[in-house]
């Protein structure tokens, strides 16, 4: 059955986010979720190289807990991968402005960091991080204090330490964008460096016919499911974050072939 948090991946690309589908995301969860309270912000504690080597932990779990370990992960190039639309057991126990139900209210990002000092959070990470709470938060009608890191939420004090950077500072930045104050700022270029556009879902044309004839799909010259899903095994099968979005690598891929 399909989970509730369907909504996940609309939501963060409409915020100019970089989105990648993890197979079966919409029929995970450990149950449903409840009414959506806010967002519970994590660090993987995670290898220090690669953008998202932890992504099989957090769709399947460890030996002491089974998955999903959270609804989305955020790899370090900036690219959320949605990983469940179900329930994930990231919380724990603990309380933030009053919810003591974590797992069922919050929805649990996990960002791709050792949280150790010599792993710095890369600019662009941080950046989706703000925009992507700042996304959901607005979906649910939610201000930035209801954004909280886990170290925040968990009981007892001192359970846990993520994620590494400090949160007064994140919801500031979050409450920036919520308010327009921080200003527009998409994460894919509109036109790559050849002139070529970033083509996604819904969008349609000459380029976007020529897109389908390389990838020999039918080119109707409109970029729906089967385009996407064309383009994301060709993102896999060449290393690229599966993100069903064309942009500057992918093009470079196209170009290539």
């Amino acid at each position: 059955m399909a989970y509730s948090l369907t909504w996940l991946p609309d939501v963060l690309e409409q915020a100019g986010l970089k989105v990648a589908e993890v197979p079966g995301w919409k029929d995970r969860g450990v149950r449903d979720m409840g009414a959506v309270r806010g967002v519970i912000c994590h660090h993987t504690a995670g290898p220090k190289r690669g953008n998202m080597p932890s992504l099989d932990v957090l769709v399947h779990g460890r030996p002491d807990l089974h998955g999903p370990l959270c609804q989305l992960g955020l790899g370090r190039d900036g690219t959320f991968y949605v990983v469940a639309a179900g329930c994930a057991q990231h919380a724990g126990p603990g309380a933030w402005k009053g919810v003591t139900t974590g797992n069922s209210s919050f929805i649990g990002i996990e960002a791709e960091n050792a949280g150790t000092a010599d792993d710095p959070w890369p600019p662009e990470q941080m950046e989706a991080y703000r925009r992507g709470v700042a996304a959901i938060l607005a979906k649910i009608g939610a201000g930035a204090e209801m954004c909280c890191g886990h170290k925040e939420y968990a009981l007892p004090k001192g359970r846990k330490d993520d994620p590494s950077f400090g949160m007064d500072d994140f919801r500031a930045g979050v409450a920036a964008i919520l308010s327009g104050a921080a200003g527009p700022k998409p994460l894919i270029p509109h036109i790559d460096e050849g002139g070529r556009r970033t083509l996604r879902r819904g969008m349609s044309g000459d380029d976007v016919k020529a897109l389908q004839a390389k990838l020999g799909v039918d080119a109707d010259g409109a970029f729906g499911g089967a385009t996407e899903a064309a383009v994301r095994s060709l993102q896999r099968e060449h290393g690229l974050v599966p993100d069903g979005i064309v942009g500057p690598k992918s093009w470079a891929v196209l170009a290539g072939n």
